[in-house]
């Protein structure tokens, strides 16, 4: 028997995608198969390359309006690449591959969803009944699992799972600047104590209630307390001019865009995630790897990754957020704060690192049918 191949198609390689794609090719490693990343979007790079951790990557350059209606140019072209080596099956990363890898081949196809929403409109649910045979979908949170399995209420439970994201958490690790270098790079005073958030500015982010929630609980925090805000988007000048209005400008950092913001999370004492229904909030891995302690929002896939009911507050309540900051920085003494991080860093390595997602992903009853069928 030649080669086996597993083909991995993607959208592009912008922001954690390029990441995403290595989560999935990593999983191969020390087996029979091979893995080739195809990206539709995205010229050629030697870092992304690099990055997607394959035995070979393609990058088919089409520009978001190539790929968009029909998609017939980049049906042919994955028709000719899957007609060229013998693989075993296609993952496929959000709709649009999912789309592509079903028109083009006739091999299995797990179908990997990062977003809540994916099968709102019908024609999406009706494509997915059309090729249900060989089509299983992977949520990246049992929330979005959960939101697929009620959009497609009559496909068996196990063609519709879980598989979260996970980090390389050594590599990580060892990328991390130390404390006093990192919070000299960001320009932040070594004795303060930082409330940080890292993403992008926008409505699905929600740091309106972070500014809120931290203009609430500033009086009754240490004198020199700043919350730090690395990132930009839409709502940068509102966010600020909220922090004016709440008078609390001065104890307020936006950073702005930082590169490989994650290498830079040991200045923090504290990661507050208020985003509406994140899917799943890579951020928070990246904040255990550095054991930094985490608040987050009570819904989307954030709990699951957090665990702990005393970590979480409810969406847009921004007394009930001051209330958890007042709480960890004020009423919890250093030792029950390490013990905090201590306790995140141990579910880091117990539920979301590579290994953890192989062990998973070889155990789901589809990708053991395949593989199954395949032997045959």
């Amino acid at each position: 028997m030649g080669e086996r191949w597993i083909l991995q198609l993607c959208h592009g390689y912008s922001g954690p995608f390029l990441d995403i794609a290595r989560q999935y090719a990593v999983l191969f490693r020390g087996t029979p198969f091979k893995v080739l990343t195809v990206y539709l979007t995205g010229t050629p790079s030697e870092e992304a390359r690099t990055g997607s951790a394959s035995d070979e990557v393609m990058f088919l350059d089409y520009s978001s309006k190539a790929i968009r209606g029909l998609k017939l140019g980049a049906i042919r072209a994955i028709r000719k690449i899957a007609a060229s080596r013998d693989f075993a099956m296609v993952i496929a990363h959000r709709f649009k591959p999912i789309y592509v890898a079903c028109l083009a081949t006739k091999l299995p196809v797990i179908g990997v969803h990062h977003a809540f929403g994916d099968y709102d409109r019908p024609q999406r649910r009706w494509f997915a009944h059309l090729f249900c045979q060989r089509l299983a979908l992977l949520g990246v949170s049992n929330a979005v699992r959960e939101d697929i399995r009620e959009h497609l209420p009559n496909w068996a439970p196990e063609r519709i799972e879980t598989l979260y994201n996970r980090l390389d958490v050594e590599a990580v690790r060892s990328q991390l600047l130390p404390r006093e270098e990192a919070r000299a790079k960001l320009d932040l005073p070594q004795d303060a104590t930082i409330i940080a958030n890292v993403g992008r500015l926008h409505p699905d982010k929600d740091q309106a209630t972070l500014v809120e929630g931290f203009a609430k609980a500033l009086p009754e925090l240490p004198g020199c307390t700043l919350l730090t805000i690395a990132g930009r988007g839409p709502l940068e000048n509102e966010l600020k001019a909220l922090a004016q209005r709440l008078g609390i400008a001065g104890s307020v950092r936006f950073l702005g865009q930082v590169p490989d913001a994650r290498r830079y999370f040991r200045a923090f004492d504290l990661f507050v995630l208020t985003s509406d229904h994140e899917p799943f909030g890579m951020v928070l891995l990246e904040a255990m790897a550095a054991n930094v302690p985490i608040l987050a929002t009570d819904c989307g896939g954030a709990p699951e990754v957090v665990g702990e009911p005393d970590q979480l507050f409810p969406l847009q309540a921004p007394e009930r957020l001051a209330e958890r900051l007042v709480e960890f920085i004020t009423h919890h003494c250093a030792a029950k704060r390490a013990a905090i991080s201590e306790k995140g860093a141990w579910r880091l390595h117990d539920g979301f690192t590579d290994e953890t997602a192989r062990r998973d992903f070889f155990a789901l009853p589809t990708i053991q049918n395949i593989l199954q069928t395949q032997n045959r």
